[in-house]
């Protein structure tokens, strides 16, 4: 009886450590996989923040070409009215068109670099969880998680052994 547990003590050490080298590699593909879509979303986000920056360009253009517009027709306007373009009144609405439209440009320029800014941010973070995961992973050894289980298992079956052995069920007295 005391051989049999014995021995089952040992299979369950032997099955804890193959358990335990499974676990590891397991858990080192995990943080690996993980860090791929962390490198993933990266670049998306760096794309993002590309695609904020283009969409700035392009509606700061847009802001441009409505403000030059704006001011086209304040002129035709102010000339069919008989106002003299070159008169104080003139110049300040033509001043007050080109300093709003350049102050609408500058905004809209400035929340897109804010937006990609943002995005640039974000893609970072991720960089920095990618690399944390992939060192992590790196650190896991699945043969060294192995070996610490089956030694502490064999310890355990040795501690068993020697407390059953002690104890006298181990001897074969009797029949």
């Amino acid at each position: 009886m005391g051989f049999s547990a014995l021995a089952l003590q040992g299979a369950g050490a032997a099955a804890s450590t193959v358990g335990s080298y499974f676990a590891a590699q397991s858990q080192k593909s995990a943080l690996n996989a993980q860090a791929d879509v962390a490198d993933i979303n990266a670049r998306m986000a760096e794309s993002t923040a590309q695609s904020a920056l283009y969409q700035g360009q392009q509606q700061e253009i847009s802001s441009r070409l409505k403000t030059g517009q704006l001011k086209s027709s304040q002129r035709v306007s102010m000339a069919a009215n008989g106002i003299d373009l070159g008169s104080g009144t003139a110049t300040n609405i033509l001043t007050t068109t080109d300093t709003m439209g350049e102050i609408d440009a500058n905004t809209i320029a400035a929340n897109a670099v804010r937006s990609a800014f943002g995005y640039r941010t974000q893609a970072t973070n991720f960089q920095n969880d990618a690399l944390t995961k992939r060192a992590t992973g790196s650190a896991i050894s699945p043969i060294s998680s192995a070996v610490g289980t089956l030694l502490t298992g064999a310890g355990q079956v040795a501690g068993s052994w020697y407390a059953m052995n002690k104890a006298g069920a181990l001897n074969n007295k009797g029949g």
